[in-house]
């Protein structure tokens, strides 16, 4: 098969110009930028600057504030990313196995994409409404008293419910595409070797599964990370106080609200080098054991 190619440098170059225009605008200046920042006391009006050097991140460090959102962080992370991967990966199976009325029983799994994660916030704000939500209503039948904005735990909940219902048709779509992928030869032969549909699963199916598995995690991570801003800002009312919230909404936080420019800017850092860090264990550690076929 022939390979394409260009006789000139100058055409791919133009042909990559716009993405990299975009990626040095939006990306690498405002990460110098807050690099910089970082090391500064800024004057919240902007009428100057007083150099640092370390102090914002040591303040970060000792601070039992930010220790508790990172936890917090840190499990909202996992329950959002281990549920959106466990019930989208049930979902897709079980849609992968239906011969009627599939492409309805799909496309009301996949509609939720489309909506936008303020909107999903705003969603769980209703659901979960004091006076008439209907889950709220549905706690009520257990004289449970459920508290948005008040209590801890149940502002926890409502976040991590929204984000997961938000990222299961994302996952759904991916594995529904890598369990259609797999080879009719390949599922024949493992109902001949194995008559348990759950031994089929965890023997022949996942195995194939795990590349697309591998990448949805990365993608599940970084989303509950960033892309959940939304969710958390619209759950919480815009008013944090004792309220859970995520290290990204405390960028904003801090950087907007508090007007702690130099101590927003140190934390965005910090979050985006354990990004970085988490990222490549992940690709020196887990993708070692994940086959490409």
């Amino acid at each position: 098969m022939k390979r394409a190619g260009f006789t000139t440098v100058s055409l791919p170059v133009f042909l990559l110009l716009p993405q990299l225009v975009i990626i040095a605008v939006f990306f690498y200046w405002p990460t110098v930028v807050a690099l910089q920042s970082s090391f500064y006391l800024q004057d919240p009006f902007g009428f100057g600057s007083t150099f640092v050097g370390l102090q914002n991140y040591a303040d970060l460090f000792t601070s039992r504030e930010y220790h508790r959102i990172a936890s917090f962080t840190v499990v909202f992370s996992v329950l959002v990313t281990f549920f959106s991967l466990a019930i989208a990966l049930l979902l897709a199976v079980k849609a992968d196995k239906i011969l009627r009325g599939a492409k309805t029983y799909r496309t009301l799994l996949m509609w939720v994409y489309a909506v936008a994660p303020p909107v999903a916030g705003f969603i769980a704000v209703i659901m979960f409404n004091q006076s008439w939500g209907p889950l709220t209503q549905f706690f009520g039948m257990f004289n449970y008293t459920y508290l948005v904005g008040v209590n801890f735990n149940d502002t926890a909940f409502a976040m991590v419910l929204a984000s997961v219902w938000k990222q299961v048709p994302v996952n759904f779509i991916f594995f529904l595409s890598g369990l259609q992928s797999i080879p009719r030869s390949v599922r024949e032969a493992a109902l001949i070797d194995n008559a348990s549909a759950m031994g089929r699963f965890w023997d022949v199916t996942f195995p194939l599964l795990a590349p697309t598995g591998f990448f949805l995690l990365i993608i599940n991570i970084t989303y509950s990370l960033f892309d959940t801003f939304g969710i958390v800002d619209t759950v919480v009312k815009g008013e944090p106080g004792n309220n859970p919230m995520t290290l990204v909404y405390k960028v904003y936080v801090d950087g907007f609200r508090g007007n702690d420019l130099g101590g927003s800017s140190a934390q965005s850092v910090i979050l985006m080098v354990l990004v970085l860090a988490l990222t490549i264990f992940q690709f020196r550690l887990i993708d070692r054991r994940i086959h490409y076929t």
